[in-house]
């Protein structure tokens, strides 16, 4: 299931990043021509914000987002294990209260519409928040399991 997730989520990702660019070679098109197409700014703006959320929560998945490597490389066994329960654990709270605090956001700011396209709600835009609370959650549970398994065995062996 979690590689399903992140290869969904590398999909979003991917197709938010390629939004992003053609929306900013018709920005640079229309105005080496002398149009003005505002809607490509906000485009840009929020496909772009959908590509980093969705890149990020891949990264806390693949172990890649912010760490202290330097303690980790250097315990062995239970020592190991037991600090990467500790990062876990606060990135799973961190997640959590983004989630949660992600669902406020979309609530507060539905019903507000974009500048250039008053018919698209940013709802829209906000509802990745809760998205990547909710998967890096998952992620992080899912490694929080593995390491209480690895705990059982006598923990990380390198």
């Amino acid at each position: 299931m979690i590689k399903i997730l992140e290869k969904v989520q590398l999909t979003v990702g991917v197709l938010s990043l390629s939004i992003f660019f053609i929306a900013i070679i018709i920005q640079i098109t229309t105005r080496h021509l002398g149009i003005s197409m505002i809607w490509t700014e906000e485009v840009a703006k929020y496909s772009f914000i959908w590509s980093v959320f969705m890149g990020a929560a891949v990264m806390v998945n693949r172990r890649e987002h912010f760490s202290f490597d330097f303690l980790v490389q250097k315990l062995k066994g239970t020592k190991k294990t037991a600090l990467l329960i500790v990062i876990d654990t606060i990135v799973f709270l961190f997640t959590v209260a983004l989630f949660y605090y992600g669902i406020e956001a979309v609530q507060n700011f539905w019903n507000y519409t974009w500048t250039s396209l008053p018919q698209l709600k940013m709802g829209y835009v906000w509802v990745v928040i809760p998205i990547t609370g909710l998967t890096m959650a998952i992620y992080s549970l899912n490694h929080l399991i593995h390491h209480f398994k690895e705990l059982k065995r006598g923990g990380a062996k390198a």
